[in-house]
C-alpha cells in the first residue's frame, strides 16, 4: 500500500467515524432521558436496542478499522494506540470490546438492564476515545490525500 491509500482508508474511516458518533450521540441523550430502572417500556427498549446497536458499531470502528498501520496483531494494534495517546489503558479497550461482544452475542433478556447500565456508562468513554482519534489524526489535512 502507498501513503496515499493509507491516508484515502484514513478519510472513509474517519468519514465513517464521524457518521457512527453522530447516530451514537442522538441515541445516547435519548436513552439518558430515560434512565436505568428495572422495567422499560416497549418504546423504551426499542431506543435501547438501538443505543447499543450503535455503541457495538462504534466501538467496532474504534477498535478495528481507524489504525493508520496495516500490520499486527489486535493487542499491536491497542499497543500503539495507547502509546498514540487514543486510549487510557489497555483495559478500558478490554471493557468496551467486551461489552461489545455481549451485545453481539445477543445478551439475554434478563440481562437488558446490566447490559444497557453499561452502555450508559461507557458511551462517554468511546465519545473521549474517537475525539482523541480525530484530533490526532486533524494532523492529516483529509482532503490533500483524497484524491488519487
Amino acid at each position: 500500500m502507498t501513503n496515499n491509500d493509507y491516508f484515502q482508508n484514513l478519510t472513509l474511516d474517519l468519514d465513517i467515524l464521524d457518521k457512527s458518533l453522530y447516530w451514537l450521540r442522538r441515541s445516547y441523550a435519548i436513552c439518558t432521558k430515560i434512565g436505568v430502572k428495572p422495567a422499560y417500556s416497549d418504546e423504551e427498549c426499542d431506543a435501547i436496542e438501538t443505543l447499543t446497536s450503535r455503541y457495538a458499531r462504534t466501538s467496532d470502528i474504534i477498535i478495528d478499522k481507524v489504525e493508520l498501520e496495516d500490520s499486527g496483531t489486535m493487542i499491536d494494534v491497542i499497543n500503539r494506540a495507547h502509546k498514540r495517546g487514543l486510549i487510557d489503558s489497555v483495559d478500558e479497550v478490554r471493557t468496551i470490546k467486551d461489552l461489545r461482544n455481549k451485545i453481539a452475542h445477543e445478551y439475554a433478556r434478563e440481562d437488558i438492564e446490566s447490559v444497557y447500565a453499561q452502555v450508559v456508562n461507557f458511551t462517554p468513554e468511546i465519545f473521549a476515545i474517537a475525539a482523541r482519534i480525530l484530533t490526532y489524526c486533524s494532523r492529516y489535512d483529509r482532503k490533500d490525500h483524497s484524491q488519487g
